[in-house]
């Protein structure tokens, strides 16, 4: 009863475009309050503050922070440029830049959206003068932004570590494999795409030592933010959290007095709009874990794992269906709030069935990235799509060729657990 009335209630709220973080909060207000035998609201007060007090969670608003002054510091097009010294010899280079690239930003911004925006506003205009189609470009760059939850530091995989309460550093190792394999799919894809276009320029640099030597320079700040952001927190030197508050020191000094891309009266906006960015992000996880905790009362996870396990007791049966269901969920709505949801209600149902939490939350971020690049909601697609002007719909059929070969990793992500684990456990 209590269940089937929350559920009601934030569906119904869903769909008045009410936003998600109010939609948890109130549909659980209105639960304790309304229904016999729920949770006093005293539960409602104590889970907001509790669900506040979390040092990991602190990590979030600092890393977006950071990601927003790299930015703006013209880490991006440094990276650009030295992703194109060394693979923009290559036929079709620019493609593999646009992939590379991307992975390197992933590693310092763990947005996807932030990595589609940085890379694609670089190198989708550079493309189209060299022969590539709009839609290609636009697609190729949603596709690989998605590479941004996954390799680390991941804001998703925070949010999950956070959510599930395990280690933040394991996730983060546990996500380098499956985002290296996404980078290199989307090259083979790419090389597969364009082996007959005579229209592309056959490359677009030179290879030579100098010219790679040049652009690392100029890029060396920016790459040395990952080494510094991940060697730290595995040398021990500081947790998740602080490796945070060095990347927003970093950037500042960096994007300030070496690159000079930011002024000081630049930083007002850039805290502004991490701000807002992080408030929403916040709201959505206090509001959440009240509305965890009340569906575990009302026993929504033993009740599914349940239903599951009367459906069928073949663990592949199971996950391929909690595969498409996070498939389906991802299509309508945000990550951050996918996540905070469905991690209480899956998490106790993938555990009894064996798997390891670390590589149920690479996982649950695979299924959700790839939500990035599938409509309606499709963050990613919009991003690109405003920067190449192309519209939604062919956007949409230009992606679907690095849809599919989402899907196949998606596949060998679930169903090999040494993909996900093998790093984490060497830690």
């Amino acid at each position: 009863m209590i269940s089937t009335i929350l559920f009601a209630c934030l569906l119904v709220l869903l769909f008045l475009s009410v936003p998600i973080g109010i939609c948890l909060g109130l549909s659980t207000m209105l639960v304790m309050m309304l229904v016999d035998g729920a949770p006093p609201m005293a539960l409602l007060s104590r889970s907001v503050v509790t669900g506040a007090d979390s040092f990991p969670l602190i990590a979030v608003p600092l890393f977006i922070l950071a990601g927003d002054l790299m930015q703006h510091g013209g880490m991006s097009r440094r990276i650009v440029a030295f992703s194109n010294s060394l693979v923009g010899h290559i036929r079709a280079g620019l493609a593999y830049v646009n992939v590379l690239a991307c992975v390197f930003f992933a590693a310092i911004s763990g947005s996807a959206p932030a990595t589609v925006a940085a890379i694609g506003s670089n190198l989708i205009p550079e493309m189209e003068k060299v022969g590539y189609k709009r839609s290609f470009s636009g697609a190729l760059t949603a596709s690989a932004g998605m590479i941004g939850v996954l390799i680390p530091p991941s804001i998703p995989f925070i949010i999950y570590g956070v959510t599930a309460e395990v280690s933040i550093g394991k996730l983060f190792l546990a996500g380098v494999v499956p985002g290296i394999l996404f980078a290199i799919t989307f090259m083979l894809i790419s090389r597969l795409l364009l082996r007959k276009d005579d229209t592309i320029a056959a490359s677009t640099t030179e290879f030579t030592v100098g010219g790679i030597l040049s652009s690392f320079r100029e890029a060396f700040w920016s790459l040395m933010v990952p080494v510094i952001i991940l060697g730290g927190i595995y040398s021990g030197v500081f947790t998740p959290t602080e490796a945070g508050a060095v990347a927003v020191v970093y950037a500042c000094v960096v994007g300030i007095f070496v690159y000079r891309d930011i002024g000081f009266s630049d930083l007002f906006g850039i805290l502004a709009e991490s701000a807002k960015t992080s408030g929403t992000i916040l709201i959505l996880v206090i509001m959440a874990t009240a509305f965890g905790r009340l569906i575990t009362i009302a026993q929504v996870p033993a009740n599914l794992a349940a239903a599951l396990t009367e459906f069928s007791q073949n663990p592949i049966i199971i996950l391929l269906l909690i595969n498409i269901v996070l498939l389906i969920i991802g299509m309508f709505m945000e990550t951050i709030s996918s996540i905070i949801i469905m991690t209480p209600i899956l998490l106790p149902v993938v555990t009894a069935l064996g798997v390891d939490p670390i590589m149920f939350g690479v996982i649950l971020t695979v299924n959700l990235a790839i939500g990035f690049c599938t409509p309606p909601l499709g963050v990613n697609l919009f991003v690109a799509s405003t920067i190449s002007k192309v519209s939604i719909e062919k956007l949409s059929r230009a992606v679907l060729p690095f849809f599919a070969g989402m899907i196949v990793l998606l596949i060998l992500v679930t169903y090999i657990p040494a993909i996900s684990l093998t790093l984490p456990s060497l830690w």
